[in-house]
């Protein structure tokens, strides 16, 4: 619970110009989402946790955000951020990222699609399975939801995606 209320402390200040956390020699963050979204707030947490720099704008208009960023429809998720000439898209790993900027690659930026379960800030999930997750017994009907597996993709200069990372 003060973990939550430390985010939204967090991302009140974003809103309002201030950032939080201390660079470790990366790009900052610019994280463009709907306004509140919990999801956003524990991933930039997570990006701060993890050295990163993070501004949250509130955006009502995603879908141009997204086409302006070239975001490819097939690789779309909730969220879109901003760091360097880099777009990242969704709940990607901060270890991801740092990859990303370490080796620079010619490409657009990376890609978590949807919102798997396990995914930083999306860890909780919903106990209804929806999302894919694994149904540890199912002969009863107790139903625990798992971490989904998933893939972070690159989306290369020409649109195309590849596999960048397996979680």
């Amino acid at each position: 619970m003060l973990r939550r209320i430390l985010i939204v402390a967090i991302l009140a200040m974003s809103m309002h110009g201030a950032q939080a956390a201390g660079s470790k020699g990366f790009p900052p963050v610019v994280i463009y989402g709907p306004d509140p979204c919990l999801a956003c707030m524990e991933w930039a947490y997570h990006l701060m946790e993890n050295g990163f720099t993070v501004t949250f704008k509130a955006t009502r208009d995603m879908a141009a955000l997204k086409r302006r960023f070239g975001v490819p429809q097939k690789v779309e998720s909730v969220l879109t951020a901003k760091i360097g000439r880099y777009f990242v898209e969704g709940h990607v790993p901060a270890e991801d990222i740092k990859q990303l900027l370490t080796e620079k690659p010619r490409a657009r930026g990376l890609a978590v699609p949807g919102l798997p379960l396990g995914a930083p800030g999306f860890e909780g999930g919903d106990p209804t399975c929806e999302a894919g997750c694994t149904i540890v017994d199912s002969a009863s009907s107790e139903r625990e939801s798992q971490r989904e597996l998933y893939d972070t993709l690159l989306v290369e200069a020409n649109g195309k995606t590849s596999v960048y990372a397996r979680h």
